[in-house]
């Protein structure tokens, strides 16, 4: 079982190296963002956005607002360092327990879906944040088997590694219409529309 503290510590120890390390593939970022309807007007919730990575994607697709949360105060600290724009806000939380007062056309949990205990409960949440018409993603920038190949290493103990996709998106199907499902050697994603 993951423990949250030791998530928060984890990647409170990888914040000041993060941008540093990030590998970025724009092609498939970009495919991700088309599936998860990230678009001009838009309001987007990021769920474990720690230091902001897609945040200028988000800006530059003219969304309406970007709502970023991580639960590691270190990792927003550099996003809000980075984003001062007035349309980003940054959140220090847990997006489960988290009252934003609000719902978003877009949800996206990029890189993150492995380090949340339950995935069951996380996808019923955030299906709960979205408005009608609204989109959930789930998505990697890496295939499947590179990330649990990964996160087998340092990040095992904050990790319940990747399901297969198609089992997410059962998951998804209980709360939402599945719209993209992709688990291969490039990418993966799972997508619904609410």
């Amino acid at each position: 079982m993951i423990d949250t503290n030791e998530v928060i510590e984890f990647f409170d120890r990888l914040a000041p190296l993060w941008d540093a390390d990030m590998v970025r593939n724009d092609e498939v970022i970009g495919e991700i963002l088309d599936n998860a309807d990230v678009s001009a007007g838009k309001d987007v919730l990021d769920v474990a956005c720690g230091t902001g990575v897609l945040i200028p994607d988000y800006v530059s697709r003219d969304v309406a607002s970007v709502t970023a949360i991580d639960i590691s105060p270190e990792m927003v600290k550099i996003a809000r360092e980075k984003f001062p724009q007035p349309e980003v806000t940054v959140l220090c939380g847990d997006v489960e327990t988290e009252e934003f007062g609000r719902k978003f056309d877009c949800i996206v949990v990029y890189n993150a879906f492995p380090h949340f205990p339950d995935p069951g409960r996380l996808v019923r949440r955030l299906a709960s944040l979205l408005k009608d018409g609204g989109v959930l993603t789930v998505a990697h920038g890496k295939s499947r088997e590179a990330i649990n190949a990964h996160h087998s290493g340092s990040a095992k103990h904050v990790s319940n590694g990747l399901m297969p996709a198609e089992e997410l998106a059962a998951i998804f199907a209980e709360v939402l219409g599945v719209t993209t499902v992709i688990d291969d050697s490039r990418m993966y994603q799972v997508a619904g529309k609410k």
